[in-house]
């Protein structure tokens, strides 16, 4: 047992230093939206959907880092709020009806997320924030 445990500090140890690439490239068109939906958006959504990842310090640390950087890739593959504006005003209709099935089904903001930060969790005032604001009229917010 001593030399299993032994073998896994090493193992540990050793993988810290593989490279892992945290990034936040440049923000590009932001989505423009009311600021109580700004607000909610920073709040619960922008560390794995933006351009604006707040790199906590346990995301240096492997593997735990391996998997945060790859929800925030995959976050920021399907919405990335850094680059809506780049978006046809068909897409942006589009994604504003999958945020809110994704934050209705409880899906978004992740349940791994959540645990760690349970100050971040979407409240009834959220919800409605967000739901008012996937039926609003999208002309009314038109990104930059």
């Amino acid at each position: 047992m001593k030399k299993i445990f032994i073998f896994l500090v090493i193992v540990l140890i050793g993988i810290q230093f593989i490279p892992v690439e945290k990034t936040n490239p440049q923000v590009e068109a932001e989505i423009r939206a009311p600021k109580s939906v700004m607000d909610v958006f920073k709040k619960s959504c922008y560390d794995c959907h933006s351009n604006e990842t707040n790199w906590l310090w346990y995301s240096d640390i492997a593997p735990v880092s391996w998997l945060i950087i790859k929800d925030v890739n995959e976050g920021r593959d399907h919405l990335n709020f850094s680059n809506w504006g780049k978006m046809s005003p068909g897409d942006i209709d589009k994604m504003r009806r999958e945020i809110w099935e994704e934050v209705e089904g409880g899906e978004m903001p992740l349940g791994t997320y959540t645990l760690i930060h349970p100050e971040l969790k979407l409240s009834n005032q959220d919800l409605s924030i967000i739901r008012e604001w996937a039926g609003a009229t999208p002309k009314r917010w038109k990104s930059k």
